[in-house]
């Protein structure tokens, strides 16, 4: 077998290895010209006149261009020149963000996927990816630079630039872009991201604005503020972290109270009709979950992201400012915001209160927590074991003794004040008075209810 294999070998002519050769420098000759230069970054394309080399770019899909841009640098310039021309920006760049006469949910869905990051199950199309491609050389402020000044061409993708922002797409568009560039990228890059988008946009100043001045003084700024920050910075992201982190940029810089207020304009309720925030919803009537959910999500956002600049304190000091915001809220409300936020954030808010000797407010808040749980079906067992978890904070008996008997005492004032306001006549057309008052009845009687099972399945025990 060796020598099978040693004849093989040794019976390829010399010659015609030697003619291949010739043929190989006889092609590289012809490619390279009579120069013998080495080949071109540029390759075959060199040969084109630059106007042909954009006409070719015009039959190639968003894909096959922001394939082609990885083939060099000197290739991926020439597709950046492309991008800037006006052919090509109107080629690329979308322009109606308000044409409602198609299909809305074709339409929208059209544009949204234009602008979507190349991940498995999206389209690998992107324009986002295309710019991330063409751009990946440059240092990033450049790569924004550039990007800025292509984008600027699209009105709708501006702070004010629109001029119905409820009905536009532009900016959420804007945003599928932004995630489709940062994915990847790390903290420091993406500081510098948001610190370009504040300088471009004003954002600080504008922040700084509405924090100052009366709530609704400014509600067309507030609409802007709040349409920028979540369709552009925080609804797109996959995972939790990147939104906590974007989240983060936003509220860090400011003092706990102004935080408050700009987590309110983000996330509060919002008129139907006009999308602005209302600022009155939580301090004059109880309200549903939908007006609650967003301001729920962002706080466990902070609270379960596990990030360094938020600890368990801020958070709850976070709330207990929220419920403030612009006035007291209810105690409904308040309660509806804890059970939205979930147990861990729930606990440890009213543990807080326990700890720092409010134990009267502490036991309000139970409380309305029963009347939220009989008013939207949960289990009210969850209240009485949520109060057995905070009755363990008090560390004697008597202290314990005492704040069960100051929550019993808290059912009979919140009754006698509804009854009170029912008898006064202070009650609306929709008997509204009297039907919070029929909720905390059977509230009242649930919840003492559960109490005598989990008492008696411990005396059995």
């Amino acid at each position: 077998m060796a020598s099978r294999i040693k004849t093989s070998f040794t019976l390829i002519p010399n010659q015609k290895y030697r003619r291949s050769n010739r043929r190989s420098n006889s092609y590289s000759s012809d490619t390279h010209g009579s120069d013998s230069q080495p080949l071109s970054t540029f390759g075959n394309f060199k040969a084109l006149p630059l106007e042909i080399f954009q006409i070719i770019l015009k039959y190639l899909s968003v894909k096959d261009i922001s394939m082609l841009s990885m083939v060099s640098k000197t290739i991926s310039q020439h597709i950046m020149n492309y991008i800037a021309t006006s052919s090509g920006s109107k080629r690329l760049l979308l322009q109606d963000f308000h044409n409602l006469e198609l299909p809305s949910k074709r339409q929208d869905s059209a544009i949204l996927e234009h602008y979507r990051s190349l991940d498995t199950w999206l389209m690998t199309y992107s324009l986002g990816l295309l710019f991330k491609r063409c751009t990946l050389l440059l240092p990033t402020r450049e790569r924004l630079k550039y990007i800025h000044k292509i984008l600027a061409e699209v009105s709708c993708f501006k702070f004010s630039g629109c001029a119905a922002p409820i009905q536009c797409l532009g900016l959420p568009c804007y945003g599928l872009f932004l995630q489709t560039l940062t994915a990847g990228w790390d903290e420091l890059e993406c500081h510098r991201v948001y610190n370009f988008l504040c300088e471009l946009t004003n954002l600080s100043r504008k922040m700084q604005a509405v924090v100052c001045s009366k709530p609704g003084s400014a509600r067309k700024l507030e609409l802007r503020i709040r349409l920028f920050c979540r369709n552009v910075l925080l609804d797109h992201w996959i995972h939790e972290s990147d939104s906590a982190f974007w989240l983060t940029r936003i509220l860090k810089p400011w003092p706990m109270v102004n935080q408050a207020r700009l987590l309110y304009i983000i996330f509060g309720p919002t008129s139907p009709q006009d999308g602005q925030v209302v600022w009155q919803k939580m301090i004059e009537e109880s309200t549903d979950e939908s007006s609650l959910k967003g301001l729920a999500g962002a706080i466990r956002l902070l609270y379960d992201t596990g990030t360094k600049e938020w600890t368990a304190d801020d958070v709850i000091s976070l709330v207990d400012e929220l419920s403030v915001v612009p006035r007291e809220w209810l105690l409904e409300n308040n309660a509806r915001l804890l059970i939205l936020s979930g147990n861990n954030i729930c606990f440890t808010f009213m543990a807080s209160k326990a700890v720092n000797g409010r134990a009267i407010e502490l036991a309000k808040l139970i409380v309305f927590l029963a009347l939220v749980c009989e008013k939207e079906l949960y289990c009210m067992d969850w209240a009485v074991k949520m109060t057995q978890k905070v009755c363990k904070v008090f560390s004697t008996p008597v202290e314990r003794s005492n704040f069960l008997q100051k929550v019993a005492n808290a059912f009979a004032c919140v009754t006698m004040e509804m009854l009170q306001s029912i008898m006064s006549g202070d009650h609306d057309e929709d008997d509204r008075n009297f039907l919070n008052l029929f909720h905390l009845v059977h509230a009242q009687a649930n919840f003492h209810k559960e109490v005598l099972y989990l008492t008696m399945n411990t005396l059995s025990a």
